[in-house]
């Protein structure tokens, strides 16, 4: 929901692409550098303790960029800073719920347990979205991202109502020396690699859609309109993307991650080019709920995979390093997407469909025997 809100934020502060791209990379970028020094804190602080800090910074984040613009201070620079500073905190959050269900779940029911997170993701992306744009056009950008900001606050209270769960990781070695070892961890296993590769390659097509999409509906539909629009198409991506989670539940992935995500990266390519840029607005919303339905399965299948061939020890840090070597084709998606839509809405869309098709065949490379199970 932010990562939209920031968007329609910038497209009605600055009518301006190229910000919406670099602040769109700037929200994630500096996390996935940080990603291995909070790793190490995540496996000696533990998820829950994570996640809460996580909660409060962005909150206070937020209100923050909320605050600037009521002020009249929204700025490039004053955003990026504040974006930045959002980014810093979020890998804890982010590694810190996908290193609960492991320690919450045997291993034979991890996928089961995969799923349900993921519908559950599925179904706030179809309300955030759809209540971003709603908030955008009702209370204007500012009021939507102090909504968000409440929306942390809120969380992070609720989370003090959760059993802690402690650390697993030692204290006796440098915060240094354990952030070097979980990228050494990572840049050893093949599967790890291999998933780095191909899901951020994947994720160039999700950062180009989130850039080109708002432009696509600010460019047929009146401002206020445009938000609402935008909202609602996510929130349709949601509902796809929990229908093919769910779906994925009940037809048993392990052992076979590395072609369920094949098969759902090839069918987002279909659904970006030609379906997506070639069929007006209804070929958009088609492609869109056509490719939600495949991040479901894809989703399943990564999280089970990486979950599986990781020590749980050395979780914390491990995902949180795996995870954001992952997201690294969002910003940069986001980035060319910001570029490539100034020439043609068509070619963006077509360059969103390379990158899927490029995402399959590096997961299919994946050496068969380091997918197995561990």
């Amino acid at each position: 929901m932010f990562v939209l809100t920031l968007v329609l934020f910038v497209l009605t502060k600055f009518s301006s692409p190229f910000l919406v791209g670099w602040l769109t990379f700037a929200a994630i970028t500096p996390g996935l550098i940080v990603s291995p020094v909070a790793g190490v804190l995540l496996d000696r602080a533990g998820p829950t303790i994570a996640i809460r800090i996580d909660m409060i910074a962005s909150a206070v984040i937020i209100a923050a960029i909320s605050g600037a613009g009521w002020a009249g201070w929204s700025s490039g620079p004053v955003l990026s800073i504040l974006v930045i500073l959002f980014s810093l905190a979020g890998p804890l959050g982010a590694a810190g719920t996908r290193t609960l269900l492991p320690r919450l779940v045997p291993h034979h029911a991890l996928h089961l347990a995969n799923a349900l997170d993921s519908a559950v993701h599925a179904i706030v992306n179809v309300i955030g979205p759809a209540m971003a744009g709603v908030l955008v056009a009702w209370l204007g950008p500012e009021g939507a991202m102090t909504m968000i900001a409440a929306g942390y606050a809120g969380g992070a209270i609720c989370l003090s109502h959760v059993r802690h769960l402690p650390g697993l990781g030692s204290t006796q070695t440098s915060l240094l020396r354990q952030a070097i070892e979980g990228i050494q961890i990572v840049a050893r296993q093949q599967t790890l690699r291999g998933l780095a590769i191909s899901y951020s390659l994947y994720e160039i097509t999700w950062g180009i859609f989130y850039v080109a999409v708002p432009i696509f509906a600010a460019d047929h539909y009146a401002t206020a309109a445009s938000a609402s629009v935008v909202g609602f198409l996510w929130a349709a991506i949601g509902i796809a993307g929990s229908v093919g989670a769910l779906f994925a539940g009940h037809v048993r992935t392990t052992g076979r991650e590395r072609r369920v995500m094949a098969a759902g990266m090839l069918v987002t390519a279909f659904a970006a080019w030609p379906i997506a840029a070639e069929f007006g607005f209804c070929g958009l919303a088609i492609g869109l709920m056509l490719a939600g339905v495949s991040s479901g399965p894809i989703s399943v299948a990564l999280l089970t995979l990486r979950q599986r061939r990781t020590d749980s020890q050395q979780l914390g840090r491990v995902l949180s390093i795996s995870m954001s070597l992952n997201r690294v084709g969002f910003p940069l998606g986001s980035a060319i997407g910001s570029v490539v839509i100034t020439a043609s809405t068509s070619g963006t869309f077509i360059v969103a469909s390379i990158a899927s098709i490029a995402a399959a065949i590096a997961i299919i490379c994946i050496p068969p025997d380091t997918a197995s199970t561990a």
